[in-house]
């Protein structure tokens, strides 16, 4: 902890009470690190999709092993490649592979995955994607609670980890189909909403789990061993810095081997013990992370595409990619969102009111990046749920 306080030496910290996502929590106040400069250039339409499909959601992207192909998981040209309405999957494939300059050279996992979310890149090239929903019939909101179900699919996907050969065979599927459903016995080795996996030195295998800020989601790390058998768990729904998170939405390892979790509803980072998962300490100064990626000289790069737009209470914080450094904590520099540019955050009656520049209710929902990843030059991509695209990032000449 004494890292952090030098670090924050000059800012005024305090704690206090503060709601997060309808979840109340005890969490310093500090000063919005929203001032450092933004050394990039953004590059928009970077990526060619074939003729006819256009970009859905995506918070999944990755860097290839050769460090400069780059893999995505799209979400079908919308935010699911479940087609509620019509109960039927999206023809399309959902892990693409593009090269440097933006050419689609590899594209699989077609009817595979409802909501392709995490995505992992291995050390020997295989690509691992969770997929954090199903296409379990439901009954459309406000519908009274007896109304006629729609008809059940034919086959029953969704709430599990896949890892894909490079070529696109699969070699391993983690959890059940349509995984641990609400008011049923949760099975351990199985999931409901994954967010994000990575993998050991050894090949264990570590799966981020829990999309929401109260039951029935869970808030937990699951770990297994490198095929894919059940070794245990850890953590629990909670704003403790011991043991508990509120989405753990991200992963990552530095070059000692600490874990880095991108606590999003927390609004932090917890950096635990890789093996115990024991906290070693808890960063705040990178705001609310979908998503984390750290790079071979222990750089950090933090996507935060929620506050004030879904968190009204973080509205303070811009949203943006900030970057700084694994050792130390500083952020060093920010790339921000343009939608974030002029907007205000005040107190109104109690209650977080964002406004943009021109005095209009603030932006809302998921915006800018989700998910981060940079290559082995140094270029950044952001992988964008609500605007629908992924950018790349190059530093200014």
């Amino acid at each position: 902890m004494a890292q952090r306080n030098h670090m924050w030496r000059g800012l005024t910290m305090a704690v206090a009470m503060s709601a997060t996502a309808g979840v109340a929590g005890a969490q310093p106040t500090m000063a919005p690190v929203n001032d450092a400069a933004n050394p990039f250039t953004t590059i928009e339409n970077h990526f060619k999709l074939p003729e006819g499909r256009t970009w859905g959601s995506t918070s999944a992207v990755d860097i290839d092993k050769d460090g400069k192909s780059i893999w995505v998981g799209e979400r079908c040209g919308a935010n699911s490649c479940w087609d509620r309405a019509k109960g039927v999957m999206s023809p399309l494939p959902v892990l693409l592979k593009f090269d440097e300059t933006g050419k689609l050279v590899q594209s699989f996992a077609t009817g595979m995955v409802v909501f392709p979310h995490g995505i992992h890149v291995d050390r020997d090239g295989n690509v691992w994607i969770t997929d954090g929903q199903d296409n379990i019939p439901r009954r459309a909101p406000g519908a009274p609670a007896d109304a006629p179900l729609p008809p059940a699919p034919a086959k029953v996907i969704g709430h599990q980890v896949f890892k894909f050969s490079p070529d696109g065979k699969l070699l391993l599927t983690l959890g059940k189909p349509g995984g641990n459903q609400p008011g049923q016995p949760a099975d351990p080795a199985s999931f409901y909403q994954p967010n994000d996996v990575i993998t050991y030195p050894n090949g264990d295998i570590l799966v981020a789990e829990g999309h929401g800020n109260a039951a029935p989601s869970p808030a937990r790390l699951v770990r297994f061993d490198k095929n894919g058998k059940f070794l245990r768990e850890f953590g629990k729904m909670g704003t403790g810095t011991e043991g508990e998170f509120m989405q753990p939405h991200g992963l990552a390892f530095d070059s000692k081997g600490r874990l880095f979790v991108a606590d999003r509803s927390n609004n932090r980072i917890q950096i635990l013990d890789a093996e115990t998962y024991k906290t070693l300490d808890t960063w705040y100064q990178f705001s609310r992370l979908s998503g984390i990626t750290i790079d071979k000289n222990d750089i950090i790069y933090g996507a935060d595409s929620e506050s004030g737009s879904v968190n009204p209470p973080h509205g303070a914080w811009r949203r943006g990619i900030r970057i700084g450094s694994a050792k130390d904590g500083k952020v060093t520099a920010f790339i921000p969102d343009p939608t974030s540019v002029g907007e205000t955050f005040s107190m109104v009656d109690g209650k977080p009111v964002m406004k943009k520049a021109d005095g209009s209710p603030g932006a809302t929902g998921t915006l800018a990046a989700e998910g981060v990843a940079v290559d082995a030059a140094g270029n950044i991509y952001g992988a964008e749920v609500g605007p629908r695209a992924v950018k790349k990032y190059v530093r200014k000449k």
